[in-house]
């Protein structure tokens, strides 16, 4: 089967540090933090150690139809935000849109959890069966796994292939990878890939009782997560949005799209065995793996976004990852610490984050890393703003199960 390149002509991202490339890129090349304090409900806060939080706290401009938003929880209304900005941006036509020949691969960890846990509270709460009834009646399709692509799906008319990965912290990145072979083996000529996340508290609180995250600086918010620093203490769960438009190429120079990057590699594997803990030997064969699918060498790689959510091993782990793999040759950094822990939207948010850089020739620091941890210092971390071309960048997830990914993005020219 012949392979076709696959290029990126479309990307927009809802995050804690703006909305879009433009606020994304002033954010990061002025060092601002998306981290604020925990909106926990009153019943709950006294119960979670960690009171921070990657939030959006501006206002989104939603002018979605009836018809459509009856089907759609909080993590719907992202998505399909994110996903009307990048069909806008990529200038397909409506009669390629619903003609089949694109798809969607979208995910979140667990659909809309604000509705989920409504659902939970009518339920467990009646005192007689008929308060069963007050369940709405597209609650299910406001809360189901799939719930963001096929909202995407149903709002723009979308008939092609539907993926809708659902590993947690991988999520979107296997979504953009699932995507890219869709277009690279012929199976789809474009696929709107990404993933999103809506805040809740109840994310928070699986990882607070799993002691995963940060509580050592509550009072400042700013000042955390702290990827790789001798101080980091956990993970910031933060919530957004991000999708990309991936078409083959050709069909895209033909119809004179503005390109802005290029997917030339991929790698998803498990590490076959603890469910939680980062695992060496796992995580380094995935990268071994997506600089084979590449078709480069490690050396060729200027950039690595680390999936660094600020854990104690698991910024370890990883660093000996990159270590062995590619040396000390590419820059790293942890852009987590500017939104916190975005869940199933990270790995299409990093990738954006990339590609603006690339556009733009910076690489922005990691933000609160002071002190590297001696543990990780075998790594070219960024500390301050770099006027750096990148020609070729990493983008690595890493997710509760076992699941390892990376992406693997060039500058096009």
């Amino acid at each position: 089967m012949m392979e076709r390149r696959v290029v990126i002509t479309g990307m927009s991202a809802i995050t804690p540090i703006g909305h879009g490339k433009d606020q994304i890129v002033k954010s990061l090349q002025n060092g601002v933090s998306g981290i604020k304090p925990l909106r926990a409900e009153e019943f709950l806060s006294p119960y979670i150690h960690s009171k921070v939080y990657g939030t959006v706290d501006y206002p989104v401009e939603y002018d979605f139809k009836r018809n459509h938003r009856k089907t759609m929880g909080p993590v719907a209304y992202y998505a399909c935000q994110v996903a009307k900005e990048v069909l806008e941006q990529s200038g397909l036509t409506e009669e390629f849109i619903t003609s089949g020949r694109l798809g969607v691969a979208f995910g979140s960890i667990h659909g809309s959890p604000t509705v989920q846990r409504n659902i939970y509270r009518i339920f467990f709460g009646a005192t007689e069966k008929s308060a069963v009834r007050e369940i709405g009646a597209v609650d299910y399709l406001k809360s189901m796994v799939h719930t963001t692509a096929v909202n995407i799906t149903k709002m723009f008319g979308i008939t092609g292939r539907v993926i809708a990965s659902g590993t947690a912290c991988t999520t979107s990145s296997q979504s953009i990878g699932y995507g890219y072979e869709s277009v690279k083996f012929g199976m789809q000529d474009a696929m709107l890939c990404g993933g999103a996340d809506e805040y809740d508290t109840t994310t928070v609180a699986v990882f607070d009782n799993l002691l995963a995250c940060s509580t050592a600086f509550n009072a400042e918010p700013h000042r955390t997560p702290r990827p790789f620093d001798k101080l980091r203490d956990g993970l910031v769960v933060g919530e957004g949005a991000g999708a990309v438009m991936l078409e083959e190429y050709e069909y895209a120079r033909k119809r004179g799209a503005n390109i802005l990057g290029e997917v030339i590699g991929f790698a998803c594997n498990n590490n076959g065995g603890d469910m939680i803990l980062p695992n060496l030997t796992g995580i380094t064969s995935t990268l071994k793996l997506g600089v084979e699918n590449a078709g480069i060498n490690p050396q060729d790689i200027d950039l690595i976004s680390a999936h660094a959510t600020a854990t104690k091993m698991g910024d370890i782990i990883e660093a000996q990852a990159i270590s062995a793999v590619f040396g000390n040759n590419p820059y790293v950094v942890g852009l987590k610490s500017y939104t916190g822990h975005t869940m199933a939207a990270c790995g299409a948010i990093e990738t954006i984050m990339c590609l603006a850089m690339m556009q733009e020739g910076f690489i922005a620091p990691t933000l609160n890393l002071e002190e590297i941890d001696e543990r990780c210092a075998m790594l070219k971390h960024v500390q301050k703003i770099l006027q750096q071309p990148v020609k070729t960048a990493a983008i690595q997830n890493f997710a509760f199960g076992g699941v390892n990914t990376i992406l693997m993005i060039r500058k096009f020219s």
